[in-house]
């Protein structure tokens, strides 16, 4: 089999993925825009999102929102159009808001009830830039740190001084998320694209949109792991991350990356002492792993959500890698958890 150049593609799925239904996508996002919201949190927000289904899997999707289902002029000028209306969410979802300038002035009492309503049912809810204002006059951040722009933490804290404010530039929690917005999206998606899928993914993905991410941010400790990695490996492992679910043959794997087989399996002996197989086997079977630690997810299901189609096979794997059987991972893991619905998973 002949070798395929070193540089075939600059990175995964150069054809760019359509646009993603909330059917086909993993994990869909729906975004509420405000009016004279600002429109580089909204790129910030959704590119690596973007960038993310390159790496070989359809991974998130997006839904744009506005109070009445009509277009949003953002602060400059540009309208942009939406899916539909705010009220056609339902109970249990992902809602991220984002606005800017005069962020009140067109919120209605009934988007307040949707908000309290989302919030009720354990959904998921974020604001960005001056959005925690909304949030917090809804009265859905009671409990929750919240960050927001600088410009905006004095005039919310003397309204909400009951409120925790944080410094960092984004909180992540279980059920909400808040942040100063701008650019800083950005490092808030990678943070949810780590959490979701692996820091090499995140990684990857911030060299598409040549950004490095900030020190205190997610996954610090390994990004500086991962920028003495060539470029191939990085991608490889992030085109990996992103298919756990659904494996795909090494030679596959090495088409996405634009990498022979024989280059690939040589710099993986060379910085992990295992083939890409191997490597490759064991994040598969560390995620199972933590799908049975940190959640109530059966031994089968943890199999089949790691892409082993064959129980008696994931089994004697998982011995192998940790040398107890799954069984006794998922008992201890059950063990110890809290009480809680799937809407309080990681988001």
């Amino acid at each position: 089999m002949a070798d395929f150049p070193e540089t075939a593609w600059p990175y995964p799925r150069p054809d760019s993925p359509p646009l993603l239904t909330p059917e086909q996508a993993e994990h869909t996002l729906n975004v509420w825009l405000v009016p004279r919201f600002s429109m580089l949190t909204l790129f910030c927000l959704l590119e690596p999102l973007r960038v993310a289904n390159r790496f070989g899997r359809d991974l998130f999707a997006w839904r744009l929102l506005s109070a009445d289902g009509e277009a949003v002029v953002a602060s400059n000028g540009v309208r942009i159009d939406v899916d539909g209306a705010l009220e056609s969410l339902e109970d249990i979802t992902r809602l991220m808001v984002v606005s800017s300038y005069e962020a009140e002035a067109t919120v209605r009492f009934q988007d307040r009830a949707v908000l309290r309503r989302i919030a009720a049912h354990g959904g998921w809810l974020g604001g960005l830039d001056t959005a925690p204002f909304i949030l917090a006059r809804a009265g859905v951040l009671e409990g929750h740190r919240v960050a927001l722009h600088w410009e905006s933490v004095p005039a919310f804290r003397l309204e909400f001084p009951e409120l925790d404010i944080s410094p960092a530039r984004f909180e992540f929690d279980t059920t909400r998320l808040t942040g100063s917005g701008g650019a800083a999206s950005i490092d808030m998606m990678l943070e949810w694209i780590e959490r979701a899928y692996g820091p090499a993914l995140a990684d990857a993905v911030g060299r598409q949109l040549v950004h490095e991410r900030a020190r205190g941010d997610g996954g610090g400790s390994q990004q500086h792991r991962y920028r003495e990695l060539p470029r191939s490996v990085v991608r490889t492992l992030a085109v990996m991350e992103a298919n756990l679910a659904q494996a795909l043959p090494i030679p596959e794997v090495c088409l996405l990356v634009g990498q022979s087989q024989r280059q690939l399996t040589r710099l993986f002996q060379r910085h992990f002492g295992e083939t890409p197989q191997q490597c490759y086997l064991g994040m598969r079977l560390d995620r199972a792993r933590q799908l049975l630690a940190d959640s109530r997810c059966l031994v089968t299901e943890a199999a089949l959500a790691t892409g082993f189609t064959q129980p008696a096979h994931f089994t004697r794997a998982y011995r192998r890698r940790f040398d107890e059987a799954p069984s006794v991972t998922a008992v201890r893991g059950s063990s110890v958890m809290e009480p809680q619905d799937e809407s309080s998973m990681c988001f």
